[in-house]
């Protein structure tokens, strides 16, 4: 009877969690297909009579289109994902499996930069870019973040570290080197951990706004977030339409969330357990 009353009470808890977790984004919707008369006359939680669809033909077809942005930030996604991982796998492995003068030390220097906010690098790497000729450019947007980040090498580190040296030493013994390793022995073994990046990095790149804000100007380089930012003005809200654009923008996301979510459990199994 106590292990049932304990599954009862667990299940409660974690059905008040998802639901918490989830009304704001079932609001986004529901006043996403609102009109602007709607949203302003009804309570927030009545639902839309009628409901329509006006809100999001303005954002793909209209004057108020998303097209162009959300083109720009898949490429500058898909361009700081893999220069990201790809920098940051060979720095873990450097810090690894590795031996060079200063390694540890290096490692810790690199990562205490974690500690360094944002805002307090935001205008020396704005000057630096800007006389580089990268002001407003595609490139000004994704370099500051190519070169690994110092959060997924600390996580690719330690997650190589736990591998046993065992395998590392009979694929040596079978000739391979560092490349070779790192190719065939440790990435394949890495799957649940660098799919969790992937997905970390994806979101925090999908929905960085101050850094694109800041390097660029006008609409040519414009992205996602700026422009659902953009929806607004100091006088008019569009409530219905930016909650159209951030249902949109959201969606992505979710998608690459359902298709990644077992490697992520994974992760977070395996990391537990070490």
């Amino acid at each position: 009877m106590r292990t049932v009353r304990r599954a009862v009470l667990t299940y409660l808890a974690l059905g008040l969690g998802a639901l918490v977790i989830l009304a704001p984004y079932l609001m986004s919707v529901q006043t996403s297909v609102k009109t602007p008369r709607q949203f302003a006359q009804q309570p927030p939680l009545a639902p839309p009579d009628p409901v329509t669809g006006a809100n999001y033909a303005e954002l793909v077809v209209g004057g108020h289109t998303l097209v162009p942005p959300l083109v720009i930030t898949l490429q500058v996604v898909l361009v700081v994902v893999l220069g990201q991982l790809t920098c940051s796998v060979l720095a873990a492995y450097a810090f690894a499996r590795l031996d060079f003068p200063g390694r540890d030390a290096l490692f810790w220097v690199y990562l205490a930069t974690l500690m360094v906010p944002i805002v307090a690098v935001l205008v020396p790497r704005f000057v630096l870019l800007s006389e580089a000729g990268l002001g407003n450019t595609f490139w000004g947007i994704v370099l500051p973040a190519m070169f690994g980040s110092p959060y997924a090498i600390f996580l690719l580190r330690q997650f190589f570290r736990a591998i046993p040296q065992e395998l590392l030493d009979a694929a040596r013994i079978d000739g391979a080197g560092h490349l070779r390793v790192l190719r065939h022995v440790i990435l394949p073994l890495s799957r649940p951990i660098l799919a969790t990046l992937l997905i970390i990095t994806v979101v925090t790149h999908w929905n960085d706004f101050l850094w694109p804000l800041v390097i660029t100007s006008g609409e040519r380089w414009q992205v996602l977030t700026v422009a659902v930012a953009g929806l607004q003005s100091q006088y008019q809200g569009n409530w219905t339409l930016v909650m159209a654009a951030t249902t949109l923008a959201t969606m992505p996301l979710l998608v690459l969330f359902v298709i990644f979510q077992k490697h992520i459990v994974r992760s977070i199994t395996i990391t537990g357990m070490r």
